[in-house]
């Protein structure tokens, strides 16, 4: 991204390759900057702010392989959200990105009845021209409660890069998790996932949902529990909580999908005890690994688990 000051502009540019070939340009755009509505694309079209082949265009019109296109927009604050200083650990920074460890608690974005403390607000603090960006640079999130590893981008051309990237599947996000029964052997959970029917505040495997696979591996079996590795190829809304519910083997503290039965019968009270005050979701994002938008080489990070998921897994090792 190139900010000039005095005119206040965005631009950025994009050539189009095979994959996007044949189709809209609107939606090509839509699909390399899905953050921005399909509808505001075609105003910035509409509006003379795109060009093709450094022509005039329109939101229909099709593009082809090698085809270059240019966006000259009129910069707009995307959030009105003010920069706060709050605790989350940095793991990397660079030109392009931020990678940060999100601690249990902390909101992502801001949201009615989370309007301050988020993550987006303490991304500002650290780099103000995160505004610029759509969701302040931020290409994935996760839960509330869910603790680990998170990237953001730095300009638009490392946020349209990443979007791009997970959209290809090539960005690869493990999660450790301790579930409520023995899981016997690794698997591929493959599913759609939708809004629940009833209950709008929760999702549900439907066949007619977005296509969500998770692939599982059992790392330690214990009496009544487990410790998975889990690995995302989609990235639905709740995905690891909904399939391991689905598959019966629900998270530790899940308030939402964990059902009625929150410790396993025969668990005994000391460890009782301490899944009941875990107070949330046991679900920990480990590793993160990706190509880099500037360097373009692939590049890892990883977090360990905070003190209360390593304390609940040493307590299952001691008594279950």
């Amino acid at each position: 991204m190139q900010y000039n000051q005095r005119m206040k502009l965005i631009q950025q540019r994009f050539e189009i390759d095979r994959e996007h070939a044949g189709d809209r340009l609107d939606q090509v755009l839509h699909r390399l900057l899905p953050d921005y509505s399909r509808s505001r694309i075609q105003g910035w079209i509409r509006q003379g702010f795109v060009y093709l082949n450094q022509a005039d265009c329109k939101p229909r019109q099709k593009v082809f392989d090698g085809d270059v296109v240019d966006l000259d927009v009129p910069e707009r604050i995307e959030t009105g959200d003010r920069p706060e200083t709050l605790e989350f650990e940095v793991l990397h920074r660079d030109a392009a990105l931020f990678v940060v460890n999100k601690p249990a608690g902390l909101v992502v974005h801001p949201a009615a009845g989370h309007r301050d403390g988020t993550l987006v607000n303490g991304l500002l603090a650290l780099d103000p021209g995160l505004a610029r960006l759509p969701r302040a640079g931020i290409v994935h999130r996760l839960d509330k409660d869910t603790t680990g590893v998170m990237v953001v981008a730095r300009t638009l051309t490392a946020h349209a890069w990443l979007v791009a990237r997970l959209q290809a599947r090539e960005v690869t996000r493990e999660y450790l998790a301790i579930c409520r029964g023995v899981v016997t052997a690794g698997r591929r959970i493959e599913t759609g996932i939708a809004r629940h029917p009833r209950e709008r505040k929760k999702m549900s495997v439907q066949a007619r949902g977005k296509p969500a696979i998770t692939q599982l591996e059992v790392l330690s079996r214990f009496r009544h529990h487990s410790l998975l590795r889990l690995r995302l190829e989609t990235g639905r809304t709740h995905q690891i909580r909904v399939h391991l519910a689905h598959i019966r083997y629900p998270l530790i503290g899940d308030p939402v999908y964990g059902g009625r039965g929150r410790v396993a019968a025969g668990v005994v009270p000391e460890l009782a005890s301490r899944i009941e005050g875990f107070g949330r979701q046991a679900l920990h994002a480990e590793r993160l690994s990706f190509v880099h938008p500037a360097s373009r080489e692939a590049v890892e990070f990883t977090a360990p688990p905070p003190a209360d998921f390593a304390a609940l897994l040493e307590a299952l090792e001691t008594h279950d």
